[in-house]
């Protein structure tokens, strides 16, 4: 889960790193309003609340030096797309005048099972050409989680990027509080870009974490996120998720659900090398039931780029069966075949689930490849 950057903030918050004063706005209220009611004086920072890396450099962060500039820039980054995404809050923050730029993360080495600090004393937009050219200005620390991050790692850490005296002591601690923050919300990610340093202290202007989905039920104070408020996902993939479906919307016209992730994408990989381009990945899982299969294929009829659907099924703990008693339900409740159906139905019932499709006038193919032929030739 992606928090955005008021939401790290007020995480960080928690462990005593000082932030920049800010407002939050969300769509439709006055900014102006707002504004006044923080107390916030020009200059100000707008920043688009989007959930993408690289925002300045994709037009969403932007100096206001008059509150009418910053009322102004509110309502134009509304309406302007963030790499693709619409952003629903905008984050009006004081601008803080500072003499360098840091960089710091915290992200899970999963090669060495450890949380790992990266460090560097050039940050802000251009990190990405930075490690690319300079990998050697990039600190890296290994830290041992039974261990866990000590002062005196941060301190070193601090020295290799150039710090010292009461900055020092003040990066320390903030590296101190990322790290805690990071191990208490079960994170992937941790990061401040760019960190500033403001005379013998540093304040993060920017903060991003992430959260391990698999941990959220330990975090019910993150609250249930509105999927149409992060901006990435289309009107489609919300659909499918509130319907407990694992959709992804993409560009092509055959419709492919599949049980298992692998198979649905060596699915959509047959699709492409046969000619064809997938409309979307769907995969209804291991021991899908009738009902969740009669709800895929019932949503694939419905969804509007999939102009004919391929069902390629390989059953292990899926009953074939099953599946067949799924797609008659899906036919016969949406009053007839939407769309041109090509099934692959192979494995456990197999026989059954064959016999329940004939009889409904369906043929299902055993070999993928000639099914993947059928279903591009349509």
């Amino acid at each position: 889960m992606k928090l955005f950057e008021f939401e790290a903030k007020e995480i960080l918050k928690k462990y005593g790193v000082e932030v920049p004063p800010s407002v939050l706005i969300k769509k439709g209220e006055d900014p102006l309003a707002k504004i006044k009611e923080a107390g916030l004086e020009p200059p100000v920072v707008v920043k688009s609340q989007v959930l993408v890396a690289g925002r300045g450099k994709a037009g969403g962060v932007k100096l206001a030096k008059t509150l009418e500039e910053a009322v102004e820039l509110v309502n134009k980054l509304f309406e302007t797309p963030i790499k693709g995404l619409k952003p629903s809050y905008i984050l009006v923050e004081k601008a803080i005048e500072h003499e360098a730029e840091l960089y710091t993360a915290i992200i899970i080495d999963r090669s060495e099972r450890k949380p790992v600090v990266l460090a560097s004393k050039y940050g802000g937009m251009d990190i990405e050409e930075i490690a690319r050219e300079k990998p050697e200005s990039i600190i890296r620390l290994h830290i041992d989680p039974d261990v866990g991050l000590r002062g005196y790692h941060a301190r070193i850490i601090g020295k290799k990027i150039g710090l010292s005296g009461k900055a020092l002591s003040s990066y320390s601690k903030f590296l101190m509080a990322l790290y805690r923050a990071f191990m208490d919300y079960d994170a992937d990610l941790a990061e401040s870009n760019p960190l500033a340093l403001v005379g013998d202290k540093v304040i993060p202007l920017d903060a991003r974490i992430i959260v391990d989905d698999n941990a959220l039920y330990k975090h019910p104070e993150l609250g249930e996120r509105k999927l149409e408020e992060t901006g990435e996902y289309t009107e489609w993939e919300i659909k499918a998720r509130k319907m407990g479906l694992a959709f992804v919307e993409l560009d092509g016209d055959v419709g492919i659900i599949g049980n298992g992730a692998g198979l649905t994408m060596t699915t959509m990989d047959l699709v492409y090398e046969y000619g064809g381009k997938p409309a979307n990945f769907l995969d209804i899982g291991g021991g899908a039931s009738a009902e969740l299969v009669k709800t895929a294929v019932g949503f694939l009829f419905e969804f509007p780029k999939a102009k004919k659907i391929f069902m390629n099924i390989f059953g292990g703990i899926t009953r074939c069966d099953e599946v067949a008693r799924g797609v008659i339900k899906a036919i016969e409740e949406l009053g007839g075949m939407k769309k041109p159906l090509v099934i692959r139905l192979s494995g456990t019932n197999e026989e059954e689930g064959r016999r329940i499709l004939r009889e409904a006038g369906i043929e299902a193919f055993t070999d993928p490849i000639e099914a993947v032929k059928k279903v591009v030739s349509l």
